[in-house]
Parts: structure tokens; C-alpha cells; sequence
């Protein structure tokens, strides 16, 4: 209970949500304040890079519903929201207010409402 209560207040300090269970690689980068949900359940790689605003969560219907599995070097930028039972691959990019509902392929740009692919530029240069 008490670990609970101390991550809520952190939640009120900082307005990041980043439930304890949400399996975080090495070198996670939140680069800046406030807005940013992320789903308990949630697996994030090694080197990403969240801006802020950022939502990380569940979706989908049946055997679809679940939450983002999100790998290496991956960056996201602001007011993104990345949710359902996706991959989203090495070296993704992101884009800023974009809406990611399907999977992204590694060294990838997404971008848009719903997200497309705009391009095979990496998260090199981001991260």
C-alpha cells in the first residue's frame, strides 16, 4: 500500500503515469514534463525516448485487445498515442500527434491520424 501511495504523488508532482509493473529498458528518456500515461502492462526496449503528452495504452477488441509492445531506439514524439496489441520495431520513429494503431516496422517513420508510414528514416539522431 505504501509503494502505491508514493506513486500517485509522484503521478501529482511530476503528471507522469508510470505504473511500477510497466517493464522499462536501460536508458528510458522521458524528455520533458507532464502528460505522459503509460499502461501498466506495457514492455519498452533499451534507448527510447518519450516526449511529453505521450499515451502508452490498451485497446482493441477480443484476442486484439491488449497494449503496445514498443523495442529498441524507439522515439516518440509529443502528444503521441500508441495503443492496442502492437509491435512497434527497432529504430521507429514516431511522429508528434500522431495515432499509432497498428504495427510499426523497425527503421520506420509513422506519422499522421491514423499514423502511416512516411518514410525509412531510423530513430538515429533522435535518441
Amino acid at each position: 500500500m505504501p509503494c502505491l501511495v508514493f506513486q500517485k504523488c509522484i503521478e501529482i508532482v511530476t503528471g507522469i503515469s508510470l505504473p511500477y509493473s510497466a517493464v522499462l529498458g536501460e536508458r528510458f528518456y522521458i524528455g520533458h514534463f507532464g502528460g505522459i500515461i503509460i499502461n501498466a502492462n506495457t514492455v519498452i526496449g533499451d534507448n527510447c525516448n518519450i516526449s511529453q503528452g505521450v499515451t502508452i495504452g490498451v485497446s482493441g477488441l477480443k484476442e486484439k485487445r491488449g497494449v503496445p509492445t514498443i523495442g529498441n531506439n524507439v522515439y516518440v514524439g509529443a502528444n503521441a498515442v500508441i495503443v492496442g496489441k502492437i509491435n512497434i520495431g527497432d529504430g521507429a520513429v514516431i511522429g508528434a500527434n500522431s495515432l499509432v494503431t497498428k504495427d510499426v516496422l523497425s527503421h520506420t517513420t509513422v506519422l499522421g491520424v491514423p499514423a502511416i508510414k512516411i518514410n525509412d528514416h531510423s530513430s538515429k539522431g533522435y535518441i
